[in-house]
């Protein structure tokens, strides 16, 4: 489809997809607001890939070639980032179409809402720069454990999500990076497109396009400061010195300064190497972070079969959204955190953490037990391991994808499962979503 013609309100795509209106247009098509009317005219996005490619054969291998880029969004369940529900292809007018349909958020991005601050004659202070960042940080530390790289972090790719105030994370770069490989494979004399904002992204991801975990973390850094200063990145950054020139714009307490300069470190090796190095650097030195608001979710880590290393014992240092036990809880994590880090070193204190000790099991699972598992729900437990190792399906990726699915069917639930009697038809079901994706992966194989 051109990118010179726009869908018409009204229009309904394979029965199913109504379209509303157009939220906004780019490089590669046209981003539209649709109802899915097989589920109750909920509200969805429908994003265009229609490339400048003028051969009808290049076109269909250019499509065929996002189509696979593309397959990564499949990947990614968590409740902090628009669900993938297809990829669309249609004739419209005549023409093929492709489209990406993802779940529509509502709310308002971090730009808008740094334009409200700034009305009121305000900028973000620096507990919500750090609440931000302990919320988001655990989205990209699931995305980056799945090899998955945003490329596009910025305020504006940032909705704060109306039903709850969370961060939500769209517009992956990493799909738009496919789109412009697509591209340019068909358009040599096409310079090929590097994917991230100017200034936002660090030089190799611009320059030489190259990214990894911690360029995401560069430009989530970049965004505190826009947040905390109400400044352009522009107006902020030495160019000619590679330099970050911000204190003089922002109070800010020192210890999250020291942070963000870090993980603002012009050579790459000189940043936080994981979101999980920045989670652990503000519990370690922020006694307020067990007081933050902030994700309760994937708050896991596999128990170690051998000795293992601390690398391998890390785990997310999580609170609760209202439940007032779990906050209490995750305040005396910090506490055991920030001792251990103090003797030991920081990568130690994961298995200290209050309550959170690996279960007199072989498998890990997401609820605690306060008493001996049931010889039936044990031997469950055990069957769905033994399944998983035969697979050589790696734990935590194995839990990451059935927690995945079962948040997603239980979203409003703040929570993890405990071992009560009351949470027993919760783990069954997680039991059952656990087993049938065991029963696929082992038909794939």
């Amino acid at each position: 489809m051109s990118n010179t013609s726009s869908l018409i309100p009204g229009l309904t795509l394979q029965n199913r997809y109504r379209i509303v209106c157009e939220l906004g247009r780019g490089g590669f098509g046209r981003t539209y607001l649709a109802r899915d009317l097989t589920l109750s005219n909920e509200s969805c996005v429908l994003k265009e890939f229609a490339p400048q490619v003028q051969d009808s054969k290049d076109l269909q291998k250019a499509k065929e070639l996002f189509e696979r880029e593309a397959g990564v969004l499949y990947k990614l369940q968590h409740p902090q980032i628009p669900r993938f529900r297809e990829m669309l292809r249609v004739k419209v007018v005549g023409e093929d179409a492709l489209f990406l349909v993802q779940d529509y958020i509502e709310g308002e991005n971090y730009l808008d809402l740094l334009k409200s601050y700034l009305k009121r004659g305000k900028c973000f202070s620096d507990r919500e720069a750090t609440e931000l960042m302990l919320q988001i940080l655990p989205v990209l530390e699931y995305i980056h454990s799945l090899g998955v790289i945003h490329r596009d972090i910025s305020p504006d790719n940032l909705i704060q999500r109306q039903s709850d105030k969370l961060p939500i994370l769209i517009d992956f770069g990493g799909v738009k990076q496919a789109a412009a490989n697509a591209i340019s494979l068909f358009n040599p004399l096409r310079n090929p497109t590097r994917i991230g904002k100017q200034v936002y992204a660090p030089d190799e991801q611009i320059i030489r396009g190259i990214a990894d975990p911690s360029s995401d973390l560069y430009a989530l850094a970049v965004t505190v400061l826009v947040l905390l200063t109400g400044k352009d990145p522009s107006e902020l950054y030495d160019a000619q010195n590679a330099a970050w020139k911000w204190r003089q714009h922002a109070t800010v307490d020192r210890s999250l300064g020291a942070i963000l300069d870090r993980m603002l470190a012009y050579r790459p090796s000189d940043r936080y190497q994981s979101a999980r190095g920045v989670i652990q650097a503000l519990a370690a030195v922020d006694p307020k972070v067990s007081q933050m608001r902030t994700v309760n979710f994937f708050s896991k880590n596999e128990r170690s079969t051998g000795a293992g290393t601390d690398s391998q014992k890390k785990q997310t240092v999580v609170i609760g959204r209202s439940n007032k036990n779990l906050l209490k809880r995750c305040a005396k994590v910090i506490v055991v955190a920030t001792l251990a880090a103090s003797v030991a070193g920081v990568g130690s204190w994961a298995l200290l953490a209050s309550g959170w000790l690996p279960l007199p099991f072989e498998e890990w699972l997401p609820w605690q037990p306060e008493k001996p598992m049931m010889k039936p729900e044990k031997d469950r437990s055990t069957l769905i391991t033994k399944r998983r190792v035969a697979l050589k399906i790696p734990g935590a990726d194995f839990h990451r994808r059935v927690d995945a699915m079962f948040y997603a069917k239980y979203p409003n639930l703040n929570r993890q499962l405990t071992n009560k009697p009351e949470d027993e038809p919760l783990r069954e079901e997680w039991y059952r979503m656990a087993e049938e994706l065991l029963d696929r992966l082992e038909k794939s194989r």
